[in-house]
């Protein structure tokens, strides 16, 4: 195939399909694919925009080479390299780094046609690119709040850098969204899941560890003896333990220690079912659980016990409700689950509150003159 013009930086290939591709390739940024017909007003266009930087619909750059150092790809590539991204645990990692790179492969139409978002200034970055970027997962809120969280943590990397003065999703709010999570025990379903799993049994122990010291299943797997201190269990948070981002938040190494007493119940549980090891909770193998391995296990067990819609973090949540319902304050809450902000716990409590206040107060619904024949 051969141009009208001899334009500087254009290469060729072919599909395994024997279509020929034509790219705008120059060192040090990314290839990107021309998708009009060469010789074209509208090749010559797009041959233009890629020339500034800008990636034309459809295309992807490639994610291992290096970015325009003002581009929004390259601003990501390096909070990828940094402590802010490297403490997040693997799992979070993968997943961030999924919403990031989607976020920068999509498209969005500028003044100089449609482009991808990671070819465009991070700096000149506004609310209002930021809305659009979570308003399209509008139909999906978790995925639209993930995007926006992930965006956050990126520039607030950035102004610690000072690589920029404001940061755009600062302003930018989470979506409401009607999914109340992971589905939350109710005390029929833990008694249901005690008649399948006696005690004695591991499943029992998973479910008293996980309802008895609320953790989550990070941490189930790595309780033990040697954390036990004159009938407290003390250790360390593995969600987060590490983050810069939140030591920011919360000052000095003990923000993730969490000193829980060993409740009776637990006591038996444990003395009930052991494991030989150190460790509470083994598999068949006399090894310690991963967290994913013990998740699936635990899923087994709920399965076998009919409760298919409930899992782990359920139970955490269940545990949270019952304590507010039994009238634990916040700061209660917050010491006992770990949490680090009054937001999480307000909801327990704030939902606890509801009902008991509710049901104080439904007799004021009747007419005096009601009550005065009664």
């Amino acid at each position: 195939m051969k141009f009208e013009a001899d334009l500087p930086h254009i290469t060729q290939d072919r599909d395994r399909h024997g279509t020929q591709r034509v790219y705008y390739r120059i060192e040090g940024r990314p290839m990107i694919r021309l998708r009009a017909r060469p010789g074209t007003p509208e090749f010559l266009a797009e041959y233009q925009r890629a020339k500034e930087g800008v990636a034309a619909a459809g295309s992807k750059p490639l994610l291992n080479t290096t970015a325009i150092s003002t581009s929004l790809r390259w601003l990501v590539e390096e909070y990828y390299k940094s402590a802010w991204f490297k403490t997040l645990a693997l799992s979070t990692q993968k997943v961030r780094r999924g919403i990031l790179d989607s976020i920068c492969t999509s498209n969005t139409q500028t003044p100089a046609g449609i482009c991808q978002r990671g070819a465009l200034p991070f700096a000149q970055m506004k609310a209002k690119h930021v809305r659009a970027v979570r308003d399209e997962k509008v139909d999906l809120p978790a995925a639209a709040n993930g995007r926006l969280k992930a965006l956050g943590q990126v520039f607030a990397y950035a102004l610690e850098q000072d690589l920029v003065e404001v940061d755009p999703t600062a302003a930018v709010k989470f979506l409401p969204s009607a999914s109340e999570g992971f589905h939350t025990w109710t005390i029929e379903e833990v008694r249901a899941y005690e008649k399948q799993h006696a005690i004695g049994t591991k499943a029992y122990l998973a479910l008293a560890l996980l309802l008895f010291t609320g953790v989550r299943r990070s941490d189930v797997v790595k309780l033990g003896r040697q954390m036990e201190r004159d009938g407290v269990l003390h250790f360390t948070e593995t969600k987060g333990a590490a983050s810069r981002a939140l030591s920011r938040k919360i000052k000095g190494p003990a923000a993730k220690t969490r000193v829980l007493p060993m409740l009776p119940e637990l006591q038996v549980a444990i003395d009930a079912s052991p494991s030989g090891q150190m460790i509470y909770l083994v598999t068949a193998y006399n090894k310690p659980f991963t967290a994913a391995g013990f998740g699936n296990r635990f899923r087994d067990w709920c399965d076998e016990a009919g409760l298919n819609h409930c899992s782990a973090h359920g139970l955490r949540k269940a545990g949270a409700t019952i304590a507010a319902d039994n009238g634990a304050t916040v700061h209660q809450l917050m010491a006992i689950y770990g949490w680090a902000t009054l937001r999480q716990a307000e909801l327990y409590t704030r939902n606890a509150n509801r009902t008991r206040l509710a049901g104080e107060a439904m007799h004021l619904l009747i007419p005096r003159d009601r009550n005065k024949q009664g």
